[in-house]
């Protein structure tokens, strides 16, 4: 039996197998309310006949200005709950369990007419300047993630994912070259996230985890490196975080220091997230190839494998990849006569 085909368990969420179907902006919103429609019903629902253990919705914002664009998902009203209840269940029909990844866009939401960061430093040349937040701000920005995570849990969901990563508003403040700040938010670069994770955590029955997502290193000249993330993700870990989804960068322009672009370039973050903390930590980063994901879990450097692109491609790579390793798979009955 190939290790992706196995089950895994994060506190009371039973996955079927290892492979997760990570977050992945659609910008599909129709009438710029944040809700989610018909289109993405159909996507995650589809990878879920396609036989993924876990579908981690897209970016999902708690507040309008907190988008990277005006078409992304929002959770920052009640409304909202019935259209993310409708894809929750629909999901969960076929055997998968499903997230969704809450997150603020900081300066990177550049629809807002002002976008937001806990420094006035832009993301890039040409790019919008974000105004600082006051410190009173930050702390309402905390009750906002509690307010989404409360309307996640409304809605069914089986986990929830703090964005941390790609330089959106957490990264911002935790990354030593984005905080410039003078405050206790600028004092300690770990308080906002701290105090984020235990705000979401507060609003979760007992038993269902919580995710983080990380960016391991920065690529930008003078960013952070592994050691850094490391000894950030141990204090989350403390706050309340049961298992962390390992990518890198997204801060800015990369430096002398650059991203990979080559299969499994992120796995052996991940490999040093899982033997450091101790604690269940998923890998990303072009795991394509089955035979690739098998190893990533088999050699033990992950527990689970999120494929992203290859999802895109393909709603079943799931199903297509537990029947090349193992050479059966388990597909809805209606399609069964196809296997």
């Amino acid at each position: 039996m190939a290790m992706l085909s196995t089950p895994f368990t994060i506190r009371n969420m039973q996955l079927k197998n290892r492979i997760v179907m990570p977050p992945m902006c659609q910008y599909s919103v129709e009438a710029k309310d944040g809700a989610p429609n018909d289109w993405h019903f159909v996507h995650y629902v589809s990878r879920a006949v396609g036989g993924a253990a876990l579908i981690i919705m897209e970016m999902t914002d708690v507040e309008p200005d907190g988008r990277i664009s005006d078409y992304d998902l929002g959770l920052w009203s009640d409304e909202h709950v019935p259209a993310y209840r409708r894809i929750v269940s629909e999901v969960h029909k076929y055997g998968a369990k499903i997230g969704i990844q809450i997150a603020h866009a900081g300066r990177k939401a550049q629809d807002a007419e002002v976008p937001v960061a806990p420094s006035a430093i832009a993301e890039a040349p040409g790019k919008k300047t974000p105004r600082a937040l006051t410190t009173a701000e930050v702390t309402g920005m905390v009750d906002k993630f509690r307010d989404a995570a409360r309307r996640a849990v409304e809605a069914g969901f089986d986990t929830i994912e703090i964005h941390g990563a790609h330089g959106y508003l957490i990264h911002q403040f935790h990354s030593p070259s984005l905080n410039r700040r003078d405050d206790e938010y600028g004092q300690d670069l770990g308080r906002f996230g701290v105090e984020v994770i235990r705000a979401v955590k507060s609003v979760m029955p007992e038993g269902m985890p919580l995710l983080m997502r990380l960016s391991a290193v920065e690529y930008m000249d003078g960013g952070y490196g592994l050691d850094y993330s490391l000894q950030l993700a141990a204090r989350y870990r403390e706050a309340g975080v049961d298992a962390f989804h390992v990518s890198s960068g997204g801060e800015g322009p990369a430096g002398a220091r650059k991203p990979g672009n080559y299969p499994g370039y992120q796995v052996p973050f991940a490999r040093a997230f899982k033997q450091s903390l101790q604690v269940p930590v998923i890998a990303v980063g072009i795991i394509d190839e089955p035979a690739l994901a098998e190893a990533t879990v088999a050699n033990g450097d992950a527990d689970l494998v999120a494929v992203g692109r290859g999802m895109l491609r393909d709603p079943y790579w799931a199903l297509h990849a537990l029947r090349r390793l193992t050479g059966q798979a388990k597909p809805p009955r209606q399609y069964e006569r196809a296997f």
